[in-house]
Order: C-alpha cells, then sequence, then structure tokens
C-alpha cells in the first residue's frame, strides 16, 4: 500500500537478524544498544534460534510493562502468550473454550459484521456461531439489549461461553465508548461469559471525540466484583496500527482473572507450535518499547508515526465525504481501523441478475466493478450483514492521491451501476 516503514522497528530487527550491522555507524546508538538487549536474551545470541514457547522472556516483560503503562494497572509477563500474529493467539484461545456435545457446545457471540477469522475459526473448531448485529444506524454501536437476544436464543441449542468483541472495528471502522465497554462488562459477568477483545487497531482513532478504551482498563476501573471475577483476554498484533509489519507475523495475548490450572493448558496448547516467529517477537520488543525523549531515535520515530497517524484520519474522512456525496451510498463515519464499510441500494433488476449467475448481490456488484474498473473490495455478505441490505469492504490504506481517485471511480461507477440496472 505503498507506507513507509517506521525506521527504528526496521532497525532494531535488521541489526538483530545481521548483527554486523552493529558497527555501521549510520545506525543510532539507542537502536544499537536495543538490538544488544534483545540478542542476549535470544538463545545462542541469535535470532536463529527457538524462544520458549510462550516468547522471550525479556519481551514478555516488555509487553507488560507496556501494557502496564497503557492502563495504569500491573501486568505480569506470565499472563503474556506471544503469538504468530494476533490470529494465532484468537484461535489459541478459542481452542482452549470449546467443549461438550450436542446442546452443551460451546457458543461463541460474534458481532455481525465481523472479520472471517471468528467464523472459520468456530467452524473448524465445531462450535456454535451465535451473531450479535451492531447498530448501523447508530455508528454501528453495541447494543446491550441485541447482546441479550443472541444469547436466549444461543442457550435454546447450545452453551454460550465467549463473547468476542472486536474494538475499534472490522469492517466496520466503529470504536465503542467508555460506557458501552463498561456495559458490555457487567453483562458478561452477569452472563458469566469469557470475554475475547481483539483491540489490534487500538492506535487508529481518528474520529473526534472518540478514543480507545481498553477492556483491562475500564474492568479495573470498575473495581469488584468485576474485576476480580470477569476472564478476559485481549490482543494485540504489529500488523495494524501505525507500524503495518503484518509480514513479521506478531501479536499477543494478555489473559486476565484466569484460573491457574486453565493457564496451564494454555501453556501445552502454545507449546505445540514451538514458538513464534523471533524475528517479529523482535520487532514486537521495538512496538511496545519505542524510543523515548532524549534517545538519539526518538525525534524521527514520532514524526513517522504521526505522519502515518495523521495521513490515515486524512483519509478516514475523506472516504467518509466523498461516499456520502453519492446518491444510494451512505456511510458512517470511520472513527479507527482501516476500513470503510458503506452500504449500497440495489435495484430489483440487479439482484434478480446476481441470482441468476448464483451470486450474492453485493458480490455481484463486487465482481462488475473489479471487471469493469480494476478496483478491488470486498463484498459485505463475506462479513454478515443484516438480511436484505448490502454493502463493501473498502481499505483506506492506499495513497491519497491514489485514494480519491478510488473512491471517485468507485463512485461514477456505482452511479453507472444502478442506471443499467434500473
Amino acid at each position: 500500500m505503498g507506507q513507509t516503514p517506521i525506521t527504528f522497528l526496521r532497525q532494531v530487527t535488521a541489526l538483530c537478524v545481521y548483527p554486523e550491522l552493529l558497527a555501521e555507524p549510520s545506525i543510532p546508538e539507542d537502536a544499537k544498544d536495543r538490538a544488544r538487549r534483545l540478542l542476549a536474551a535470544c538463545g545462542g545470541n541469535s535470532v536463529g534460534a527457538y524462544s520458549a514457547s510462550p516468547g522471550i522472556d525479556l519481551v514478555r516483560q516488555d509487553v507488560a510493562r507496556f501494557l502496564q503503562r497503557r492502563d495504569g494497572v500491573a501486568a505480569q509477563p506470565e499472563d503474556i502468550f506471544l503469538s504468530t500474529g494476533a490470529s494465532d493467539a484468537i484461535v489459541s484461545i478459542l481452542k482452549l473454550l470449546v467443549a461438550g456435545e450436542g446442546p452443551s457446545r460451546t457458543g461463541v457471540l460474534i458481532p455481525i459484521p465481523q472479520y472471517p477469522l471468528y467464523s472459520a475459526a468456530i467452524a473448524e473448531l465445531s462450535a456454535v456461531q451465535l451473531n450479535y448485529y451492531l447498530d448501523e444506524e447508530h455508528c454501528w454501536a453495541l447494543d446491550v439489549a441485541e447482546l441479550r437476544r443472541a444469547l436466549a436464543e444461543g442457550r435454546r441449542h447450545c452453551c454460550p461461553r465467549v463473547l468476542c468483541i472486536i474494538n475499534p472495528g472490522n469492517p466496520t471502522g466503529q470504536v465503542q465508548s467508555r460506557q458501552c465497554i463498561e456495559d458490555v462488562i457487567k453483562f458478561a459477568f452477569e452472563e458469566k461469559l469469557f470475554l475475547m477483545a481483539d483491540e489490534v487497531y487500538q492506535d487508529n482513532v481518528y474520529a473526534e471525540g472518540s478514543a480507545f478504551h481498553s477492556f483491562k482498563k475500564v474492568l479495573f476501573e470498575m473495581g469488584p466484583p468485576y474485576s476480580e471475577v470477569v476472564e478476559l483476554a485481549s490482543f494485540h498484533s504489529v500488523s495494524k496500527g501505525f507500524m503495518g509489519e503484518c509480514g513479521f507475523r506478531s501479536g499477543y495475548v494478555e489473559v486476565v482473572n484466569m484460573d491457574p490450572e486453565v493457564k496451564q493448558q494454555l501453556a501445552k496448547l502454545v507449546s505445540v507450535r514451538l514458538c513464534p516467529p523471533v524475528s517479529g517477537q523482535i520487532l514486537l520488543d521495538a512496538v511496545v518499547d519505542p524510543p523515548k525523549p532524549g534517545d538519539p531515535s526518538y525525534e524521527l520515530f514520532i514524526s513517522e508515526k504521526t505522519a502515518v497517524l495523521s495521513a490515515l484520519a486524512h483519509k478516514a474522512r475523506l472516504t467518509q465525504e466523498i461516499f456520502n456525496k453519492s446518491p444510494g451510498i451512505r456511510c458512517n463515519p470511520v472513527q479507527g481501523a482501516m476500513y470503510s464499510f458503506p452500504r449500497i441500494e440495489l435495484p430489483p433488476r440487479a439482484l434478480a441478475a446476481a441470482k441468476e449467475q448464483g451470486q450474492a448481490p453485493d458480490m455481484f456488484f463486487c465482481m462488475k466493478l473489479l471487471e469493469e474498473t480494476g478496483i478491488c473490495v470486498v463484498p459485505g455478505s463475506g462479513f454478515g450483514q443484516r438480511e436484505g441490505t448490502f454493502h463493501f469492504r473498502m481499505t483506506i490504506l492506499p495513497p491519497t492521491e491514489k485514494l480519491q481517485v478510488l473512491l471517485e471511480k468507485l463512485s461514477s461507477f456505482y452511479a453507472k451501476f444502478v442506471k443499467e440496472y434500473s
């Protein structure tokens, strides 16, 4: 997508992978000090060695310190499991929680629209997917009454044990309010549900008045009994945010209030895949422990990070503005994350043509768009949506100039498509 990598992250990683670069005078000393510290924590002082299955101890300690700074709440390295991206950790936690047969089979509440990792993992584990719908009319807000409906319906045929939240949202780009998070925690407490908080977009918050609140921070601010009882797993990754280092496959999960015996089973479960990529763990460490004021790399790091996030905020506004100028397209504010999820009206003849081809209507639209313009977006039916509504997901990552052309081209195609099938 053309995003420039963050220099400090790449320097530390490169130094660890090829330590001969430590003699290179152009690389700042703080990056070299960091690399030496990390190499000393690797087996045989090499990133080519396996690490412990939950990750390098030093990196887990640095993640714990990062969480403590973020939340103002103590974090323990033994509660942190490094992973091959957040996806790997999400699947591990789901594996841990799925049990039973028939009416006692684990039910997992997931938001609709959702990131398809969840539906795929639930299907693979033969768990039961329980959909709760986000409120499109109120900027994709999460409504506890809708959670209650989904839970009651699920209890008729399975045993709901898990509630998944994606905040900021993918594909919907909403940022949940602190009050909403508190309401969800109370609901999980009352209904004895294990909370899974997918917080990989926590650095990506753009809308005025929106702010990221971690589930852990809110949980502990609420105090007992919630902070002592509610079981929580929260996830983060180097793939999103200002980093965008998805190819390094690195992330982590922190577990809170997990029974020690269950945590032991989680440790066994992650040991099956030996360890997460060590180069990814190195990069994760540089993310959670960035340069500090006064360090040689600090000014460049801050300017690069600010530039990436400012550009994304501008592109989020641009996307919403251009789409909402087009009759028949309605786009909620992109409050956070990296995607817009606009709703499109499709004429009856388009629905009939899609049916003839055995395609979902929004898939039919997206394929026509791809064939005629080369623009690739993902149909809303791939993420789930309310019956009778149609959407597509589009990333806001391309460079601003390209994104503007793309948005205008897409809007023009939509107008032509509607005219053709009206």
